[in-house]
């Protein structure tokens, strides 16, 4: 799997000028009117109490809840360069799959500098995240001591969940492609989050997000179903979704076993990545947890 820990500081005018761009930590002024495209970043930016700096978001920052009032400059994955500089930022903060590429290149040809964060697979991956956060923004102590908190509290829940004995076997459902079921397999974030909490991903075998048939779910028989809450929705919620043909026969459905959480929460790899792997230990081992102080 790929890894990256690497800062990408973006020039401020691009290839064009190649100018480098100088975090704000390293002496440049503090930027004061941050855009952000990324939930994780925008969660870790507000953690690191600099929300006030903060103008404008794109639709997946939905924590916390004062970000939800900010002016939204659309998809992270489909930004326009237009809605951003509408918002007269002096920097944009963007995740590593932010794009298209081609807005990112006219926002720094335009003087908006772009940061783009490191790649994020794996929860232990947070803290480089929020570590480059701290620094682009100035504030490196701050962010050394998230950091530091994050990864203590990560250790505490995962040391925790490695004490409960079961394993069930949990299927995670993105969405629906057609009439199959996408479904999360390794590689993903979906199954780093199984593995934390304590269960089992059934559709390991497969790699990133695949469409799964009915007769392939069927012979995996998961115990557990586990879906985004806006995800369940889309499909006439959580007991809609388990009365499915590719579900109904399974040990999930007939025991009616299907966990949903807030999908930032769930797949953000953010600050709230270690309070995430608690729920989700809670809801797979609904007996064992308390007595793992889960």
């Amino acid at each position: 799997m790929k890894r990256r820990f690497v800062l990408l500081a973006i020039s401020a005018f691009g290839a064009m000028t190649g100018l480098a761009w100088v975090p704000s930590g390293l002496g440049e002024p503090k930027p004061q009117r941050i855009v952000v495209a990324g939930g994780d970043l925008t969660e870790i930016i507000f953690a690191l109490d600099a929300g006030q700096r903060v103008v404008g978001v794109d639709t997946t920052s939905t924590w916390p809840e004062r970000a939800k009032n900010l002016p939204r400059i659309g998809y992270v994955r489909r930004l326009s360069a237009e809605g951003v500089l509408s918002l007269d930022p002096d920097l944009l903060v963007a995740a590593d799959d932010a794009g298209p590429a081609i807005a990112l290149q006219q926002l720094r040809t335009a003087g908006v500098p772009v940061a783009q964060a490191p790649e994020t697979e794996r929860a232990g991956d947070v803290a480089a995240k929020i570590r480059f956060v701290g620094e682009v923004l100035g504030l490196e102590q701050e962010a050394a001591a998230l950091a530091q908190r994050y990864a203590k509290d990560l250790s505490a829940v995962t040391a925790k969940v490695a004490t409960l004995r079961q394993q069930p076997r949990v299927l995670f459902i993105l969405s629906l492609q057609g009439n199959a079921l996408l479904v999360g397999g390794k590689e993903t974030s979906a199954d780093e989050m199984i593995r934390l909490a304590g269960g089992r991903n059934v559709a390991a075998a497969v790699n990133g997000y695949k469409p799964m048939g009915r007769e392939a779910i069927l012979d995996l028989n998961p115990e557990v179903v586990l879906m985004m809450s806006h995800a369940a929705s889309r499909l006439g919620g959580a007991e809609r979704v388990l009365e499915r043909p590719d579900l109904a026969p399974t040990a999930a459905g007939m025991n009616g076993r299907i966990v949903t959480m807030d999908g930032m929460r769930l797949l953000g790899f953010g600050p709230r990545t270690p309070a995430a792997v608690a729920e989700l230990a809670r809801a797979l081992h609904p007996q064992a947890a308390a007595a793992a102080g889960l």
